[in-house]
């Protein structure tokens, strides 16, 4: 296949062995710095990506898709908003539930917990709290029966387990001649969950919806309602088509309006290390200005024959910038490889320099997780090669420019 001359000539020296060999040296370190700089950043993203995954999915486990209240946490005709939910194509499951805060003790040690009612057989279906027992069961809470089902933390700390007993202070107090007296209830442990988000772990404890009523004085209001969709992601788009068909009293929460501060975060240290890794990349394609520089100037001899040989400034121009930019070509997709197969694989790359440390580089106790989650996302990696090959062509323009107002009697005089 016929290429343009200046292609051809681009890529032959981009072949041919240079009479200076540290130019050769310096045009493969250019190279191997795009690839390892664009690796990198595929690879902390998709780490930070599934760092994200990982803890959305652990809130969503204990946390609702999407909640219903009001702006007093005092739903009263709840069922006909259970009924409203499931009407919507997306909904899975809908339950009732009451939050409250109370004070724990047992044995003279005193925790503050979120209390929180509800229908172990509707609450199964919106949360993974069921499945994350490690003693007894969600569906021991029977009305009337006061068990009690405690985060393991919340459980270590009070220094019970299944079959003690705690006693429930509640906020409510009773008139009593000698003036407010808090209201207080013996409750029987009956389970023990841990869902490996600390704060749930050490203060979440859940009883039966109807002694939530019953204790908090609901009668037969609740907090809400909280709902399960087939995909989280969902959630914002419902919370808006919700909103017009709610009264005015209430409001749709989704769980990115109940974590926000968390998820910010995060997309905000995403974003500044994308920015760090991308300036990492541009370094590493401006090095090929240097190694451009250095070329032009050890073929000046060629430039000269080939402009007097009727070759146009911009076609000696488009030959260098067709050989920086191959260089920055060569070298993105080589990051992009290297940095997708290891992102990919990372689960089997950390155990093993675990195993060859000796040490455990991710603590579950400081990161939520005991392993390196990954999520190579094709957008990043589409967005990361094209500001590698962007900054690889605008670092060949100047040298590139350079040459082509390279005078040929200058550039011969002394041959």
């Amino acid at each position: 296949m016929s290429l343009p001359f200046e292609a051809f000539i681009g890529l032959r020296y981009l072949r041919a062995r240079r009479r200076n060999g540290f130019i050769s040296f310096i045009s493969l370190v250019s190279m191997i710095g795009i690839a390892l700089g664009v690796a990198a950043l595929i690879i902390v993203l998709s780490v930070m990506n599934g760092f994200q995954k990982e803890i959305r999915g652990r809130i969503l486990g204990v946390a609702s898709h999407l909640e219903i209240s009001t702006y007093d946490a005092r739903l009263s005709d709840w069922p006909a908003y259970v009924k409203l939910a499931e009407r919507e194509p997306e909904v899975r499951a809908v339950a009732p539930f009451v939050n409250a805060q109370g004070l724990l003790t047992s044995r003279g040690v005193v925790r503050g917990a979120l209390v929180r009612g509800v229908e172990p057989a509707r609450e199964d279906k919106v949360v993974e709290v069921g499945q994350k027992m490690l003693s007894g069961r969600l569906a021991d809470l029977k009305p009337g029966g006061f068990g009690i089902v405690l985060g393991v933390e919340l459980a270590r700390q009070l220094g019970v387990s299944v079959g003690d007993k705690v006693t429930l202070l509640t906020p409510q107090g009773n008139v009593t001649p000698a003036g407010l007296m808090p209201r207080l209830k013996q409750f029987t442990v009956v389970g023990v969950f841990k869902v490996d988000m600390f704060e749930f772990d050490s203060s979440l404890a859940m009883v039966d919806l109807k002694d939530a009523q019953l204790l908090f004085r609901m009668g037969d209001a609740v907090s809400g309602v909280r709902l399960k969709l087939s995909d989280p992601m969902l959630a914002p788009d419902l919370k808006i088509r919700l909103a017009g068909k709610l009264p005015p009293e209430a409001t749709a929460t989704d769980w990115s309006d109940m974590n926000a501060n968390y998820f910010r975060a995060v997309q905000i240290e995403k974003r500044m290390m994308f920015i760090i890794l991308t300036l990492i990349v541009a370094v590493a394609a401006f090095n090929l200005v240097s190694t451009l520089v250095m070329v032009v100037t050890d073929k000046q001899a060629d430039i000269a024959i080939l402009r007097t040989l009727g070759a146009s400034p911009a076609s000696i121009m488009k030959i260098f910038v067709i050989q920086g930019s191959v260089s920055g070509i060569l070298g993105t997709l080589s990051g992009v490889a290297g940095g997708v197969l290891v992102a990919l694989n990372l689960d089997i790359i950390v155990p093993a320099i675990e195993r060859v440390l000796g040490t455990k580089l991710i603590s579950g106790d400081v990161y939520l997780i005991d392993h390196l989650p990954s999520q190579v996302l094709s957008g990043d990696v589409t967005t990361i090669a094209l500001i590698s090959l962007v900054l690889s062509f605008l670092a060949t323009l100047y040298p590139s420019w350079h040459a082509a107002r390279l005078q040929p009697a200058e550039a011969l005089r002394y041959e």
